[in-house]
């Protein structure tokens, strides 16, 4: 089963914090998901490989994942404006790069 703590404004109890390039950290989860929690540090070490993986690009969020053995997933819109989601392992190498099935496009 697929364990995610999404970002939202209105989450259920998730707090975020907002970085200084505006993007959406969760920095605690609710319904278990303690031991999901990462850093800012954490959040923006795995932001940093996600643009590089992506070639730059501006990222949009940043969230604990366990999709594909992925512990981050940054969303990022990419120089081009395609939307992708990229996962990272625990070490912030890219797991996988996908197209990000919630913007609506797909």
């Amino acid at each position: 089963m697929r364990k995610r703590v999404v970002i939202a404004a209105a989450g259920a109890g998730a707090a975020l914090a907002v970085t200084a390039g505006g993007v959406a950290v969760a920095t605690s989860g609710d319904d278990g998901a303690a031991s999901h929690q990462y850093t800012q540090e954490q959040a923006d070490a795995a932001t940093k490989a996600a643009l590089e993986a992506t070639g730059g690009g501006s990222a949009n969020s940043v969230e604990t994942d366990n999709e594909n053995g992925a512990t981050y997933e940054v969303e990022v819109t990419k120089p081009d404006g395609a939307i992708v989601d990229v996962r990272l392992d625990e070490s912030y190498q890219v797991v996988v790069i996908e197209g990000d099935g919630e913007s609506g496009g797909d």
